[in-house]
């Protein structure tokens, strides 16, 4: 009987052990669609936004204005920053209420509570998750950049 039952033992774990390493049918693939609609940087090394499927990532974006040069404040480049990531959310078909994660890095963490009283007004209920890190340094000597990710419901 104990030998039976061990057999049986064996025979399942190793029948689970082919059945696991057997080739899986390829999974299909997203298409990946660039998102850089009007009034978003130009000329990049890389997309404002990338759609693959219903997810849209949206690059880690600057506080400036429409000529490039940043705000002066960190409210003002809160702003701008993310009226940006608007922008792109919107050229992917969704809305701000579709960001469901947001990575918020900032020169000097003193600035959170500033940040913070503009980065409120841009959400509806229920806010996305949010990661906030203070950092080293920022390109081009910013006091911010916010990165995002959007999902669309199926």
């Amino acid at each position: 009987m104990k030998r039976g039952l061990m057999i049986l033992a064996i025979t399942s774990v190793a029948a689970f052990a082919i059945r696991c390493a057997a080739p899986q049918p390829p999974q299909p693939v997203e298409q990946v669609k660039a998102v850089n609609p009007p009034g978003t940087p130009e000329g990049l090394p890389f997309s404002n936004g990338l759609l693959v499927g219903n997810a849209l990532y949206v690059a880690g974006t600057e506080g400036t204005d429409a000529s490039g040069k940043l705000e002066p404040d960190i409210e003002g480049q809160t702003r701008a920053a993310l009226e940006l990531i608007q922008k792109v959310v919107q050229g992917g078909g969704m809305t701000m209420g579709n960001v469901v994660a947001v990575n918020v890095y900032l020169s000097d963490i003193n600035d959170f509570g500033k940040m913070n009283s503009v980065y409120k007004t841009f959400f509806p209920d229920p806010k996305p998750t949010r990661t906030t890190v203070q950092v080293a340094g920022l390109v081009n000597g910013a006091k911010i950049e916010i990165s995002a990710i959007a999902v669309k419901p199926r």
